[in-house]
Parts: C-alpha cells; sequence; structure tokens
C-alpha cells in the first residue's frame, strides 16, 4: 500500500525524542510532512543545533517511514533552542538560555571548562557568548587572545568584542594594564557584574556563559537574585581536597534557587604517550560523587592534556585549535551533553517562578524556578 502524509504522520507518532522521551509532534519538533509516490520529505526542528541524538534520530525516524512503506527518506533539519523564563525586566533579553560555570574550589581549570564549551557549542552551530566575571581575576582576554576596548554602538550600550563567532565581555579588555589589581568591595564588583549584562548589547544568543570566580561569595549571590538563569555546571577535579569545597558551591547554589546542569571532573587522567596507559594522577570518582550529591548528571570527564595549557596560554583554546583531538572531541561531547540538558531543563520548567509551600529543599529561600 502506497504511503500517505497521513499514514506518515501516524508512523511518526511513534517515535520519540530519545533526551524527552516524548513524542516528536508533542514537543513540537515534527514539522512539514511530504510525500512524492514514495519518497518522502521531513522538517524536523531540534531543540538545539548541538543535539547530541540528531544520528539516533534520524535512524529512528526513517526506520518508522520505511516501515510504514517509504522507500526513500529525507530529513530537513533546523532548530529551535527553549529560553528560560524570561520577565519584562530581564537585563539581557535577547539571551535564551544563561549558563553559569562555577567551583566553590580555585585553580580546577573552570575558566579553560568555560572557555572551550563556549567554544565547542559555537563548532556545534549555536549562537554564544562568554562573559567573564571574575572581576579579581579575568582570565578571558589571555585564554581567547583578545585585547583592545568595547565601543559604544549608541552612546549607552556597549558592543562585546568577538573571535571565533563569540562575543566576549571581561573586566580585563578595561584595565590600561593586564597586571593591575582590581580592587573593589563587593557592592562595585556586584555593580560590574550587572552593568556587563544590561549595558552590554548581547543581542541575539542561544547560550550566554558566565565564567564565575570560585567560592560561594558577593556574584552567585547577586546573580541568583538579579537574574532569571537556566542553571549552573560545576566544575571538579577528582582529588578530595578539591571535592570538600566543590560540596559547598553545589550547597551554595541549590539554596538559592540555581539549578544544577551538570558537573565535569576536568583532570580526569592523563594518557601516557609511552605506555598508552591511563593515570589517575588526581585520584578517581570524584566527579561522580559531586552529581550524586547534587542530583545531576556527569557531563563528562576532560583528560590531563598538556595541549589544552599550550593552546590556551597561546589564545585559541584546545576545541578551536585541534577539535579533532582526543581532548577537543571530550569538550564538544560535554557541550551536546550540555545543550540537551539546557533543553530539557527549559522545556520542563513550564511557567515562571512560583511559592514552594512544601518546606522540603527549598526552604532557605522559598522559590521554585
Amino acid at each position: 500500500m502506497a504511503i500517505t502524509v497521513e499514514s506518515a504522520k501516524t508512523a511518526l507518532q511513534r517515535v520519540e525524542d530519545p533526551e524527552l522521551s516524548r513524542p516528536l509532534a508533542d514537543v513540537g519538533m515534527l514539522g512539514d510532512v511530504t510525500v512524492e509516490g514514495d519518497d518522502v520529505t521531513v522538517v524536523l526542528t531540534l531543540t538545539t543545533p548541538a543535539c547530541p541524538y540528531k544520528e539516533r534520530l534520524q535512524d529512528d525516524v526513517t526506520a518508522a517511514l520505511k516501515a510504514a512503506g517509504a522507500a526513500n527518506v529525507t530529513i530537513r533539519w533546523t532548530s529551535n533552542v527553549p529560553e528560560r523564563n524570561i520577565m519584562a525586566d530581564d537585563p539581557c533579553p535577547g539571551v535564551k538560555n544563561i549558563v553559569l560555570v562555577m567551583s566553590g574550589k580555585g585553580g580546577v581549570g573552570k575558566s579553560t571548562v568555560a572557555a572551550n564549551l563556549t567554544l565547542a557549542l559555537n563548532r556545534l552551530g549555536c549562537r554564544v557568548g562568554l562573559l567573564d566575571a571574575d572581576m579579581y581575576g579575568p582570565s578571558v582576554p589571555t585564554m581567547l587572545g583578545v585585547m583592545g576596548r568595547p565601543t559604544s554602538s549608541d552612546g549607552q550600550r556597549f558592543l562585546p568584542l568577538e573571535r571565533f563567532g563569540v562575543k566576549l565581555m571581561s573586566i580585563g579588555f578595561l584595565l590600561e594594564d593586564a597586571r593591575q589589581a582590581v580592587v573593589w568591595r563587593g557592592p562595585m564588583i556586584q555593580n560590574a557584574l550587572l552593568q556587563f549584562m544590561k549595558d552590554v548589547d548581547w543581542g541575539t544568543l542561544d547560550y550566554l556563559i558566565l565564567d564565575l570566580p570560585p567560592g560561594t561569595g558577593d556574584i552567585v549571590l547577586t546573580i541568583s537574585q538579579k537574574l532569571r538563569t537556566t542553571g549552573a555546571v560545576v566544575v571538579t577535579t577528582p582529588q578530595e581536597v578539591a571535592l570538600q569545597d566543590v560540596y559547598k558551591s553545589v550547597s551554595m547554589a541549590q539554596k538559592v534557587g540555581i539549578p544544577i546542569l551538570g558537573v565535569v571532573e576536568n583532570e580526569s587522567y592523563f594518557i601516557c604517550d609511552g605506555c598508552s596507559a591511563r593515570h589517575e594522577l588526581f585520584g578517581s570518582g570524584g566527579g561522580q560523587k559531586i552529581a550524586e550529591f547534587a542530583g545531576a548528571p556527569l557531563l563528562g570527564q576532560i583528560p590531563l592534556d598538556p595541549s589544552v595549557r599550550e593552546w590556551g596560554d597561546a589564545g585559541t583554546p584546545v576545541v578551536q585549535a585541534a577539535p579533532e583531538s582526543s581532548v577537543g572531541r571530550a569538550f564538544l561531547e560535554v557541550a551536546q551533553r550540555l545543550a540537551a540538558k539546557v533543553s530539557v531543563q527549559d522545556l520542563g520548567r513550564g511557567g515562571s517562578l512560583r511559592i514552594d509551600r512544601s518546606g522540603g529543599q527549598q526552604r532557605f529561600l522559598p522559590i521554585v524556578r
């Protein structure tokens, strides 16, 4: 029996999105279906250009349509990234998702992870910006190889600098001397962060990545009070001395209502050039412990590789310089899993803030996002 548009749509009703476990039509992913003879063309709208399940979706859709009588199946891909709850007074109304990269511990490679995830998302087809929110120790100018001052587009808002197609902002762009210390009290730091959010013309972005300073201080509190974020990525290394501080960072995020999107274990292992053996120099299992404590997935383990440091110091993060390397692929895979988690977070959120009267985990700030 010849396939028709109706029978094709019926067959596609049984295909589910692998991440959401819901039929494609129910989550708005199924677009136009056309049939010419026994050839079927389907438009599928992904929830992110960085979708890690694109090949699986293609296989599932093709199998369902061929079982219904199609001889040839063509899929046309589009994307529409879901967005966080954006209120009327939001400082960045054109930014669909604000993702925090945080850690309670300094020296775990948080800025390295933030820079490489930003460039990974960009390479996967997303519109991305990176805000260096570490006012005391800005790393973006060095890691991205960017110098210069932002210019004003209309006399009121600044245009972010750009490199590799990514929009960038850092206090480092405004310093006369890169070795100059920023000696500010907390309120000045908070005001500077808010200015970077609302007085910078970020335009339309799928994701704005915020590289936060270590610790549980003013910056995180300001963000929780003033911004509607999508959630946070927590960075750790495997050793116990790092975990004890990272636990505190997770606890703080939970208390102020910032969802934990996932955990990245940096410097997880080292592959020896001579013996090709895997050496866990800083122990093992730390990232999984943090993930279990946070109730979030372990997004990935990044190997300890000298090229990460070398390319970062040269101003071209390894994802941009060597995307096919083992560590480059590791960052790309983490970016895909993060993008998928963001889509689930946004689609499952359903509405604005509401009061939590259960007396449960949100007892410190009774708000559910």
